[in-house]
């Protein structure tokens, strides 16, 4: 078998000996979801996709250990997104995950191109596209999301009651102030 890779155009092959395997190095996708715990142990489904390259070097070799693109995806990147999300939720808590999301790519994408560069696969871009919580903590963290806004409404109307006693206190020392006055006046008289 020839292991000869050919550029775009046209090329002679000898139909018995020779088989053409096509292999695309242009930019794909690989969308997957990835199972895993954060750092305070709650259960998160993450969709994850990422785009990336065939290094052109590395085309023989991965056809020959591995196989086809489908094979590629399916044995080789798959299963090292599942294990850096695992990897990389475990870092943060479930409110982390969501309020700082942007480092959790970061994090996500910087060791999936360090997994897979040294395949020839090289990852151009990462997207966490879900983070799916159980319904136990989605519903705590509804139940805090309103308690937290009952507090607020109980402080707001706090600070109103303050606010008018204060206004009250200011005109009764007004009126107060007003009376002395007008005493003051009387007896000068």
């Amino acid at each position: 078998m020839n292991s000869t890779i050919y550029k775009d155009g046209f090329h002679w092959k000898n139909p018995f000996l020779d088989k053409v395997v096509k292999f695309d190095i242009q930019t794909q996708k690989e969308q997957t979801q990835a199972l895993a715990s954060s750092k305070d142990l709650q259960r998160v489904t993450c969709d994850v996709a990422i785009n990336f390259e065939i290094n052109e070097d590395s085309v023989t070799k991965l056809f020959k250990e591995v196989g086809t693109m489908s094979d590629i995806k399916f044995k080789i990147i798959d299963p090292l997104i599942q294990e850096v999300m695992k990897a990389s939720t475990a870092k943060f808590t479930a409110e982390e995950l969501i309020t700082r999301r942007g480092e959790v790519s970061k994090d996500t994408i910087t060791e999936l191109q360090n997994g897979l560069i040294e395949r020839g696969i090289k990852v151009t871009a990462l997207n966490i596209i879900n983070f799916q919580f159980s319904e136990d903590f989605n519903n705590a963290i509804e139940a805090k999301v309103k308690a937290e806004q009952d507090a607020l409404t109980q402080k707001n109307k706090l600070e109103q009651v303050k606010y008018e006693a204060e206004q009250r206190v200011a005109q009764a020392t007004a009126e107060a102030q007003a009376i002395k006055i007008q005493a003051q006046a009387v007896m000068n008289q």
